[in-house]
């Protein structure tokens, strides 16, 4: 890791924005003002001009720009992700002796989970201590926007796998092709949003958008919030914006107060955590069995409308509504691995239906962050040629337990499906409401919702409103093409190559590829 890439403040353009007062980043095609959501660089509402820059995802940049990485990287094994999967997996993946790339979005390893400021403590500060230890390299700051699987012959450290994956990365605006034996996707989770009336109004954002906002150095002091949703997330969030000086006027959580009881005793670890988290914020009231219905306002949300158990109006500052994750799938998906039930279907070392092509944490299936690393440990070992540990498979097999009794816990009322009226814009993108999607007769899945209606066609490539109409319509998901993250004009350019065409020709008759680079990777 090289001391720019573990210096950079954590402050973002987006939280300093947010400190100043400033609640819409842009304006939409209809013209309503905009302001962040996901804080994690997925919804791009928070798109701002900056000179001598242009557009730029608030949330995502930092005053340091990185350095652009040189045009070809070579590595035994490249890990996509730097939650505690991806890092789990490129610390144990290094320890082997393997050259190992560990490439995220962001300057630092932790993902949104981990999301550090001031340091990491616990569990983090280990994991993150061991992977500085452990030789990999990190790429932070980058994102990948292409793959491919092509044939190859082994790299000099002897790891010998029939495929071999090429990742075209972009950091610092220009584009590296980076080569490897194997690759782990570890690409973690967004939230799911799910549209109500007013949910497009600025300060209204999901929970981990205003967790991650808060960890980006935002104040929140004295500033009326209230919390709504589902899932394990509503406490820890209330407790982070209490301990920040946030005035938490109440969390509502849409799952009934019987299921939460029954999830408690099934789980007594997570409810001695919840307990923790709950003695945070005792004075706020958390009621169970209640939901948000509209969010009331006019250049900013004012008031909120809760229904369910409690059916009253508050007036607040800031609204966070999230509905639990959607696994970011969007690189398994393109490199043809296959899904089951949604995730990446992965064998028992976590390998995917493509030879050579690894997944853990999130994509796999929502288990918490002891499942995911080890996922990621497995992952790591695997992609490496050595067995897990039956410690791991056990860690493995009770994080499945809890990703079967958190969807039992927390599935979504119908109630919630039935909120947003015609008027309700659901692809923020592009500002399509549910009416239009209704009135027109062929819309019946994501492709005809694109051709007719623009929805699914902004900038966030449908990663918002995608998870949204599958609950709200019942559709699959779109498929993906690259780029799968923004490039510029310059780098696409670049993808036309000679070394890019051949590589596409090989994809496309299965012909063997061209030879790999012989590129140390270090630390």
């Amino acid at each position: 890791m090289t001391p720019r890439e573990t210096t950079d403040s954590p402050e973002t353009t987006s939280a300093a924005l947010w400190s100043d007062g400033v609640v819409a980043n842009r304006t939409s095609v209809t013209g309503s003002p905009r302001g962040p959501l996901c804080g994690m660089g997925v919804c791009f509402e928070c798109r701002t001009s900056l000179e001598g820059r242009g557009q730029v995802r608030a949330c995502m940049h930092r005053a340091v720009r990185p350095d652009p990485l040189e045009p070809e990287i070579a590595c035994d094994v490249a890990v996509v992700g730097g939650g505690p999967a991806g890092i789990a997996a490129a610390a144990v993946a290094a320890e082997s002796g393997a050259s190992v790339l560990l490439i995220d979005e962001n300057p630092l390893p932790g993902g949104q989970i981990w999301r550090h400021a001031g340091g990491p403590s616990g569990a983090a500060r280990a994991w993150i201590e061991r992977l500085a230890r452990s030789g990999a390299r990190l790429i932070g700051g980058g994102a990948v926007w292409d793959a491919a699987v092509v044939e190859g012959a082994a790299f000099a450290s002897g790891i010998d796998r029939p495929t071999r994956v090429t990742l075209w990365v972009s950091r610092g605006e220009v584009s590296s092709r980076v080569r490897c034996r194997a690759i782990i996707i570890a690409t973690g989770a967004r939230e799911l949003f799910l549209p109500f009336p007013g949910w497009t109004l600025p300060n209204v954002l999901g929970l981990g958008g205003v967790q991650a906002l808060s960890k980006q150095g935002a104040r929140f002091e004295g500033r009326r919030v209230l919390l709504a949703g589902s899932g394990p997330l509503l406490l820890p969030v209330a407790a982070t914006l209490t301990t920040a000086g946030a005035q938490v006027i109440a969390v509502a959580e849409q799952a009934p107060l019987a299921s939460l009881l029954r999830f408690a005793r099934n789980w007594p670890g997570k409810a001695i955590d919840a307990a923790r988290h709950r003695a945070a914020f005792l004075e706020t009231p958390f009621r169970p069995g209640t939901w948000v219905a509209e969010a009331i306002g006019d250049d900013r949300v004012r008031e909120v409308q809760l229904a369910g158990a409690r059916s009253e109006r508050i007036a607040v500052d800031v609204l966070a509504v999230g509905y639990g994750l959607s696994p970011n799938h969007e690189l398994p998906r393109h490199l043809e691995c296959q899904l089951e039930e949604g995730f990446v279907r992965v064998s028992d070392d976590q390998e995917t239906t493509i030879p050579g092509v690894f997944c853990a944490g999130e994509p796999t299936g929502i288990a918490g962050v002891e499942s995911a690393l080890a996922q990621g440990e497995i992952a790591g070992l695997a992609a490496t040629h050595r067995a897990p540990t039956d410690r791991l498979r056990r860690a493995r097999a009770r994080g499945m337990a809890l990703r079967r009794d958190l969807e039992r816990t927390f599935a979504l009322r119908p109630e919630l499906r039935l909120l947003a009226r015609p008027e309700t814009i659901v692809c923020r993108c592009e500002d399509v409401t549910l009416g239009t999607l209704s009135e027109i007769a062929d819309v019946e899945g994501p492709r005809a919702a694109k051709l007719y209606t623009r929805a699914g066609m902004g900038a966030c490539q449908a990663r918002i409103c995608g998870p949204a109409l599958q609950q709200l319509r019942g559709w699959g998901p779109d498929t993906v093409r690259s780029p799968l993250k923004p490039v510029t004009i310059a780098e696409l350019e670049a993808a036309t190559t000679p070394a890019w065409s051949e590589i596409s020709t090989t994809v496309a008759s299965g012909a063997p590829g061209p030879e790999p680079v012989s590129l140390e990777v270090k630390s």
